[in-house]
This record gives structure tokens, sequence and C-alpha cells, in this order.
């Protein structure tokens, strides 16, 4: 029985010491996985959808996608975009789903997608015009952002360098020499004296385009300048028809307020023979005279291909800002008729689209 004991007492400080190894081989497992997890969060953070996302295989990702308001530019841009997401391997429904979210023109809207997108936790957001993007970057700050046709990125606070993003926004910008369009108008309307700019002054891609650009070139260039403002679509027309019997020749760059009210002042241009003259090539159709400006849908593509290099885990820090290449001159004979214009043979030479 003591023999029994003894056997006994051993077996048990056998278990005792063997307890204790394991706990220490534990707690030595423990210490190198709190090390590694230490070094990884000390690790500067890139704004990549890979820090935010699982890369792996049959990830569906969430995309944010909106615009300030309906209208053929934007909206052709919009489907750009999603080509060019396609071109990179993203399609919606498949490895990727959109949400689509329009403010109608409403910034207070805006400011509530911009929070929805950040509510929903979006791998990323994609954004179209300044206004927008403005609302995105404010209500995302940690979440990539892609803009497209943004005028002065730089201007309008999105950052500081467009060859070096520094934060979580990048894109295409449509900004561009405004000599180009004060050319057209020059060569469209040989005798015209005074341009009327059509604007909204609360758009801070028009203060950078109209204001700061447009302005002061046609100054420079002998035309005298009339101004006529409209915060929304609704007071379009109304500035429009305040220009009549003041101007030669009704100037629109790519403000989305004007853009979106265009065939009120295209009706103005109709009834009192004043010229209207885009920098926006898709109003052409819709009834401009004529206009000079870059390829919406090379630009739409464009920032759908960086949204998809963003997907597979470039930092946003590696892809610059772009911008369109592609300028294009477009003329309607039609509504050149109906406001008193007769367009050169040289210009209908160099348009890449005559509408009739």
């Amino acid at each position: 029985m003591v023999r029994e004991a003894r056997a006994s007492s051993l077996v048990t400080v056998l278990l005792v010491v063997a307890a204790l190894i394991g706990v220490l081989m534990v707690a030595g497992c423990g210490g190198e996985t709190t090390t590694t997890e230490a070094t990884a969060t000390t690790s500067a953070p890139e704004t990549t959808v890979a820090s935010t996302t699982a890369t792996t295989a049959g990830t569906v990702y969430q995309i944010g996608l909106t615009q300030i308001v309906s209208h053929p530019t934007l909206d052709v841009a919009r489907e750009a975009i999603i080509e060019g997401l396609k071109m990179e391997g993203f399609e919606d429904g498949k490895n990727i789903e959109i949400d689509f979210q329009n403010a109608g023109g409403d910034m207070a809207v805006g400011t509530s997608i911009g929070q929805k997108f950040a509510n929903d936790n979006k791998d990323l957001v994609i954004s179209i015009t300044t206004p927008m993007t403005q609302a995105m970057a404010k209500a995302n700050p940690d979440r990539p952002i892609v803009f497209c046709l943004v005028t002065d990125p730089v201007g309008a606070g999105l950052l500081k360098d467009l060859k070096a993003p520094e934060g979580n926004i990048t894109g295409v910008h449509d900004f561009y020499d405004i000599s180009f369009h004060l050319d057209l108008i020059k060569e469209l309307l040989p005798e015209a004296k005074t341009i009327g700019l059509l604007y909204n002054a609360g758009e801070a891609n028009s203060i950078a385009l109209v204001v700061n650009s447009e302005k002061p070139k046609a100054l420079e260039m002998g035309f005298e300048v009339v101004e006529a403002t409209a915060a929304s679509s609704a007071e379009v027309q109304a500035a429009a028809q305040s220009l009549v019997g003041r101007v030669d020749v009704i100037s629109i760059t790519t403000d989305n307020t004007i853009v979106s009210g265009l065939e009120a002042v295209l009706k103005v241009g109709a009834d009192n023979d004043i010229p209207v003259v885009m920098c926006d090539v898709d109003s052409v159709e819709r009834g401009a005279v004529a206009a000079y400006g870059m390829n919406n849908v090379s630009m739409g593509n464009k920032a759908g291909i960086m949204a998809g290099k963003i997907l597979k885990g470039t930092p946003i820090k590696d892809i610059p800002v772009d911008t369109a290449t592609d300028y294009e001159l477009m003329i309607n004979l039609k509504a050149a008729a109906d406001m008193g214009v007769t367009v050169p043979q040289a210009l209908l030479d160099k348009a890449v689209k005559v509408f009739e």
C-alpha cells in the first residue's frame, strides 16, 4: 500500500510538471503572435482596397457610384466608368456590386449620399463632378475615392499634387486651355464683340474655368464680357434671358447647373438669334451650335480603369490624376440655322461629327 501511494504521488508530480510545460509553451506562442501584430500596426498604412477588404477569389466588392444630376454629359461619363471597370475585369453583378446614387442637383442630398456610402462601408467610391467629389471626400476621409469630370482638383481642396496623390483620392480632371473654346467662337463668329458667360457662381469648377480662366482670357483677346449666373436649374432660363440684347454669343463651359437646364438656354438663343457655344461636346446634339472639348467617354473609361487598379491593390499614391488627351469639335447645323449662324467650311472640315 505504501508503494501504491508513492507511485500515485509520482504520477501526480509528473502530471503537474507536464501541465506547467504546456502552459509555458502556449504563453511563448502567444508572445510571438502579439509581437507580429504590433510590428504590422506600426507600418505606414496605404489607401488601398486590399488594406480594408479581403482580396480573395470570390470577393464581391461594394462600389458607391454617384453624380450631382442627370444630363447627357454625366450619364455618358457614368456608363464609360462602368465600361472602364469591365476593362479591368470588374463587372456589376459578378465581382462588384454598384450602388448608384443621383443627388438630383441638391447638395443636401449629395451630403446624405456621402454619409450613406460611409455607413455602408463601401470598398470604393466613384464620384462624378466637383461638388459630389467634395461631398464624398468629407464623408469618407479614409475610403478610396476616384473622381471624374472634376475641373480643378487642387483648387477644390481634394488633393495638393496631381502627379502624386498623397491621400485617399485620385481621378480624372477636365480642366483645359480655354483658348481653344474662345478661338472657336472667334472663328465661328468673327464679328462677335461681346460674350455672355453663363454659369453657377456656387460651383467650384465654374469659378476655376469661367471666372479665373475664361473671363480674363476673353478680355485679353479683345472681347467684352457680360456675366449671368444661376444658382439652380430653375434659374437658368431667367439668367439666359438677362443676356438678350446685351451679347453676341452665349458661352457655356462645363457648368453642371447650366448644362442640366440647357434646353432653356437653347430656346432663348433660338428665339433671339444668339448662338450658344459650348465646351461640352455632348451638348451639341441637344442643340448647341458647336463645341470643342474633351471626349467624355475617354475620361470615364480612364476613371473606371483607375478604380479597377485600386480594387486590384494598387495604392492611390501610385495612380496620378489623369485627363483627356483627345479633343473633339462637334457642330450642329440645324441649331446654327436656328440661331442665325453660317458655319465656315473650314470648321466643318475639322469637325469629328456634324449634326444636321
